[in-house]
């Protein structure tokens, strides 16, 4: 009697579905696609880059989500994203505006002898122990604590909690210590917010990059995977969604938070407004937190500038998710909504909305490198 051997078709249009055309999308993408693999991503915006769009005008590249400035001590990161992009020498060094009064940032002695007149780095340090001692913080136990105990009280006031409050939506006594503890604070004379040995802005924007990527990779704009899940979880063998982890699941245990943002972009009729890429507003009475002048990031010799107010907002879905809120809370809930993932088989959650995690740049990238290294 003869036996029959049945062999399984795949009939899958598609190796892999990317959901998001940001930068973990696009770098999954494009090594996938050079691994033989075909790809689609579909993306809900009229454009691709995700958070990192750049847009030209004036002879301007406009950061259209706020600053993006790329900076990290991996060097395979470095040298991955530098084969899509020539990059400048762009060093971030924002200035605090607090009523007029203007200081340098990140917090170093120029800071300190704004702030105090102290000109030694001794001298520095005992005005904040004798600032730490008065307030009689020994164990910070939130935000507000933590930030006097690093830089003394006057700084805190002026510089963080205005500032702070307005980009998190909360009290400082009510923010975990943690988000302070990214901030540097240096002994020296030196105006670079970034310790990173590689730093800079790509000459022409993030847009070319995303674009150089994405180079003969299907692409659906203007394509949200809510409308249509049902199609979009049969269309490939796996699935990459970068999207919000917690609608993928309808927000069955309750919806994460997140902080919002709104950008108020002007053009004006002068070449230089500001003298400097980011000024931050750290008083509580500006609604913005930071005026962002585009043109200096890449030193364009245009005959007007572009400027960005930045205003943070309480997020309501529906809307574009920008930060995370990883307190507790939020902590707590994400667990569970990564344990339902675990068990999704074919559907992988990838960047900041995925993993409901706050990622610089080169993070994202390391992130999707992995991720394709673990595929293979």
């Amino acid at each position: 009697m003869e036996i029959k051997k049945y062999v399984m078709v795949n009939f899958m249009e598609y190796d892999y579905l990317i959901v998001g055309a940001g930068l973990f999308g696009a770098v999954f993408a494009h090594e996938m696609t050079k691994c033989g693999k075909k790809c689609l991503i579909i993306e809900k915006r009229n454009h691709i880059g995700g958070n990192i769009y750049t847009e030209e005008s004036e002879g301007i590249n406009v950061h259209k989500y706020g600053a993006h400035i790329f900076h990290t001590n991996n060097k395979p990161v470095w040298e991955y994203i530098n084969q899509f992009a020539e990059f400048n020498r762009y060093t971030n060094s924002p200035v605090a505006n607090y009523n007029g009064e203007l200081y340098n940032l990140p917090f170093n002695m120029n800071t300190f002898y704004q702030m105090w007149g102290v000109k030694t780095p001794e001298e520095a340090k005992a005005k904040i122990e004798e600032q730490k001692a008065e307030s009689k913080v020994d164990n910070p136990q939130n935000l507000e604590e933590q930030a006097i105990s690093l830089i003394g009280k006057d700084i805190y006031e002026k510089l963080v909690k205005g500032y702070t409050e307005k980009q998190w939506g909360r009290k400082c006594n009510e923010l975990p210590a943690f988000i302070i503890k990214r901030l540097p604070v240096r002994f020296t004379f030196d105006n670079n917010y970034f310790n990173d040995l590689y730093q800079g802005i790509p000459i022409g924007g993030y847009t070319k990059i995303i674009e150089k990527m994405l180079n003969g990779i299907e692409v659906k704009l203007n394509t949200d995977f809510f409308d249509n899940k049902e199609k979009w979880l049969n269309i490939a063998n796996k699935i990459i969604f970068t999207g919000m982890i917690d609608q993928y699941f309808d927000y069955c245990y309750g919806e994460l938070e997140y902080r919002g943002l709104n950008f108020e972009f002007e053009t004006l009729d002068i070449e230089n407004y500001q003298g400097n890429a980011v000024i931050n507003y750290t008083d509580a009475e500006t609604p913005f937190t930071r005026i962002i002048e585009h043109k200096h990031f890449e030193n364009s010799d245009s005959s007007k500038t572009i400027i960005t107010r930045e205003y943070p907002k309480t997020w309501v879905k529906g809307e574009e998710a920008y930060y995370p809120m990883n307190d507790d809370k939020n902590s707590e809930l994400f667990k569970k909504y990564k344990n339902l993932a675990k068990k999704e088989g074919n559907v992988i959650f990838g960047g900041r909305l995925g993993m409901y995690k706050y990622f610089d740049m080169w993070q994202v990238i390391d992130e999707a490198l992995h991720l394709v290294e673990n595929l293979k």
